[in-house]
């Protein structure tokens, strides 16, 4: 069969090749530029820990070696210090800060280790054509061609081509906030923590700046800046960043000044993410930013949502419900991170009237904006999917635990019927449903025995029947859940339902909803046809 054609090269778009691959699905990446990715320090990502995790297992080492992980947050608002929070082993998970170039480079290097996708250089796509078996695109540059795929997504960032061919409108906000950025290596009193000053006392602090650290002792340190103001010039700059750490360390330090720049955030949202055999991800779907969300967080998630679901069509074909499953879950939980940032804005800059609006004052204006930088609440969570049209219907022996239905799983420890354990995070992005059970004491069986005590046999052959590709795995204990509950857990890690105990009707009802349904019948292809073809 034809590979998927994945049109722009940045991190989303390399990641969803990786992703495509892991699941044995050939892509072909059009690039529009030569290959690499220009170093600009102050250009950089915050990836939260399930973001983090799936680039990860796409075989990204530069997270390891170029990326710091805080250590602690900590909130000021003039000279007070309103909030310290460990992060990492002694507290919450903590975000990974990494040079955006640095991380499309690992993505490339993933990408030069495997057979199964291609990157074009220099081929800028100017025309698309979709049948009901696939797309045809043709690309401008040196080596100007047509290309055939199976499916086509646009990542081709907030100027789509893609999108614009498929005539989708981008509705939305422009100029939402404006940042002055500065990559500096200097000592700061706060080594490996993050932290957001508001209302700082020195005269050019303006509303708000951050500094966020990574490795070598580099830092980013931004400045919120009026949303149309005057332009920034590098005198400018320079004079508040100097005035900056002369206002955190009592004097300014020796600095060594790595990049500059200023960026504007807009808030926009595609109508639709999918036409026939064509979607969109990352910033060619969406815009957001402000506030301290992250929009390559929600590329990433959109990675993690559609790529198993492509995969599906591609080796065994899908429902309709399937494929239209990535619009409506990612556009929803987008469209509600940007309703969340847009309404807390108002509230948070002072605008409108509406500063009592929030109960606590300063400190819970100051409690929400954190939230956005760290990754929790409205402005930053994980997206639970509870309305999605793969949901399971209602069935009596489903049971409540730790995790909603829809919602991310706990990354618990687990183990497979071959011995072998890890996170179940490490588990993920196969393609495969995943059936856990619950069974305290799994740490002391003799693997051996597994498939023969107990309700293993049973659940075994369940598995073994259920409409699609599954694993079957074990855990001592799950938030909330009892002895003998079973999971069922999607490729993307999302909780389908809990059942408690082994109930195959029920499973296999669930997990046929999880796929949407049985898929249409299509007609088989010869054998010989259905090798990729990524020349």
């Amino acid at each position: 069969m034809d590979p998927v054609i994945v049109a722009g090269a940045g991190p989303v778009g390399l990641a969803l090749s990786l992703a495509l691959a892991a699941q044995g699905v050939p892509a072909v990446v059009l690039d529009e530029g030569p290959g690499t990715d220009d170093p600009r320090p102050a250009r950089t990502a915050v990836l939260r820990h399930d973001t983090a995790a799936l680039v990860a297992r796409l075989g990204c080492t530069t997270l390891r070696d170029e990326g710091a992980r805080w250590v602690g947050w900590r909130s000021m608002r003039r000279k007070q210090l309103m909030r310290e929070l460990p992060l990492g082993e002694d507290g919450d998970p903590a975000p990974l800060h990494i040079p955006q170039h640095a991380l499309a480079r690992g993505l490339r290097n993933a990408i030069a280790d495997q057979d199964l996708v291609r990157v074009v250089t220099d081929s800028r796509l100017d025309s698309l054509e979709q049948d009901a078996r696939g797309v045809t695109v043709h690309t401008r540059g040196p080596g100007a061609t047509w290309w055939r795929g199976s499916h086509l997504v646009g990542c081709d960032g907030a100027r789509s081509t893609v999108r614009k061919l498929l005539d989708i409108r981008f509705p939305g906000r422009t100029a939402v906030e404006r940042h002055a950025v500065a990559a500096l290596r200097a000592e700061l009193p706060w080594p490996g923590e993050a932290m957001l000053h508001r209302q700082p006392p020195w005269r050019t602090g303006g509303d708000e700046v951050s500094a966020r650290p990574l490795p070598d002792g580099v830092w980013r340190l931004d400045w919120l800046l009026p949303a149309r103001g005057e332009l920034v010039t590098p005198d400018a700059l320079v004079a508040r960043l100097r005035d900056t750490l002369a206002g955190w360390c009592g004097e300014t330090p020796p600095y060594e000044l790595l990049d500059t720049g200023v960026y504007t955030l807009h808030h926009r949202l595609a109508q639709r993410w999918r036409v026939g055999r064509a979607f969109l991800a990352g910033d060619a779907a969406h815009l957001l930013g402000a506030v301290g969300t992250q929009g390559l967080d929600e590329g990433l998630r959109d990675v993690g949502n559609l790529a198993w679901k492509v995969a599906e069509d591609w080796h065994h074909g899908a429902s309709q419900t399937l494929l239209d499953s990535y619009q409506a879950e990612r556009r929803t939980a987008v469209a509600a991170r940007l309703r969340a940032a847009d309404q807390s804005l108002p509230i948070l800059r002072g605008r409108g009237g509406l500063r009592t609006y929030m109960g606590g004052g300063a400190r819970g204006h100051d409690a929400l904006l954190a939230d956005g930088h760290l990754g929790y609440g409205p402005l930053g969570a994980p997206p639970s999917y509870p309305h999605s049209p793969l949901a399971p219907p209602y069935a009596e022996a489903q049971t409540a635990v730790g995790t909603p239905p829809g919602a991310p799983v706990a990354d618990v420890r687990v183990t497979a019927p071959d011995g072998t354990t890890g996170p179940l995070r490490d588990r993920l992005g196969r393609g495969l449903l995943l059936v856990m059970l619950v069974a305290p004491g799994t740490g002391v069986w003799d693997r051996r025995h597994w498939l023969t005590a107990g309700v293993m046999p049973r659940l075994a052959a369940a598995v073994t029947a259920l409409p699609v590709r599954a694993e079957l795995l074990v855990t001592e204990a799950y938030p909330g859940a009892s002895a003998h509950n079973v999971l069922l857990v999607r490729p993307d890690g999302h909780l389908v339902a809990a059942f408690g105990g082994v109930r195959p009707a029920d499973l296999y009802a669930a997990a046929d909803a999880a796929r949407g349904g049985a898929p249409p019948e299509v007609t088989a292809l010869p054998a010989g046809d259905r090798t990729a073809n990524i020349d």
